[in-house]
């Protein structure tokens, strides 16, 4: 038997012309982490388009379902009854679409995918964030489904354009708050089936009770009193005013308000659930 004897010389050499040469990297920003991960959100997407059925199919069954089985119960005429319809579908719509937000992220904890990101040497709620920024995407889709269809079916915005734009906005800022509720059940769940189960549990009492179908004053009172203090009314309010260019400022703020506390108390528990996760 033969042994070879290796040059340390020779070997470091061979090792800096494999390794890269110059100075390290520096640290990517926060920023930059977290676009990088919202963009691997959207890349599950094209990859699985599967998960398009939500901000495609369900709008439109949406749309079709409520305002051809309700609307000559309720207004006389469908065409009368989109128009008071259709901004509440779109809060309902992208509301309901928040929940697959914690489903993503409780299936990549499932597959590993979870573990392998918090190794990595970055900003560490830039995966949660990233996430988010990603599932924005997926809102925006959504609201353009509901409207085109919409302005399809006959509804016409009196706030014009801006006013539907308007409107947009604001949803997509209550819905990125209302998808750290989903964030944080995700990290807690067992399955991405519980995840689905409690958002459903939790998500139809609110949508439902709420004034997206009828005027709440139609109620009972004390119905109408959670209906009011329900922050998915606000959001709706402030949506259907401003498509409707009505004066509602006030429904703006208070669905600014309830978008600030939500994060003000989910941003900080599923942080927590974050770190302690193992």
């Amino acid at each position: 038997m033969t042994t070879t004897t290796h040059d340390p010389q020779i070997v470091t050499e061979k090792l800096d012309a494999v390794l890269a040469s110059g100075p390290r990297p520096a640290r990517p920003s926060a920023l930059t982490t977290s676009l990088a991960f919202g963009w691997r959100a959207i890349l599950r997407i094209k990859h699985v388009p599967e998960q398009l059925f939500d901000v495609t199919l369900f709008p439109i069954i949406s749309v079709l379902m409520f305002t051809y089985l309700f609307g000559g119960a309720i207004a006389g005429s469908t065409s009368a009854y989109l128009q008071f319809l259709l901004p509440g579908i779109l809060v309902q719509t992208v509301v309901m679409i928040t929940m697959y937000t914690g489903v993503a992220l409780n299936t990549d904890i499932e597959k590993g995918v979870f573990d392998r990101i918090r190794t990595l040497p970055v900003w560490r709620p830039s995966a949660l964030v990233g996430a988010l920024l990603g599932d924005a995407v997926r809102y925006t889709l959504a609201s353009m489904f509901v409207v085109v269809l919409g302005l399809i079916l006959g509804y016409r915005p009196d706030g014009g354009p801006l006013g539907v734009i308007a409107g947009v906005a604001v949803l997509m800022v209550f819905c990125f708050a209302f998808s750290w509720v989903w964030t944080w059940v995700g990290l807690l769940a067992r399955s991405p089936q519980s995840v689905m189960g409690i958002s459903m549990m939790v998500l139809f009492p609110l949508a439902f009770l709420s004034p997206v179908f009828v005027d709440p004053k139609t109620m009972p009172e004390w119905l109408q009193a959670f209906v009011e203090v329900n922050p998915i009314s606000h959001a709706v309010y402030a949506v259907r005013g401003l498509m409707s260019g009505d004066s509602v400022g006030d429904e703006v703020v208070w669905t600014f308000i309830a978008a600030v506390v939500i994060i003000a108390i989910f941003g900080p528990l599923t942080m927590r659930a974050y770190g302690r996760r193992r």
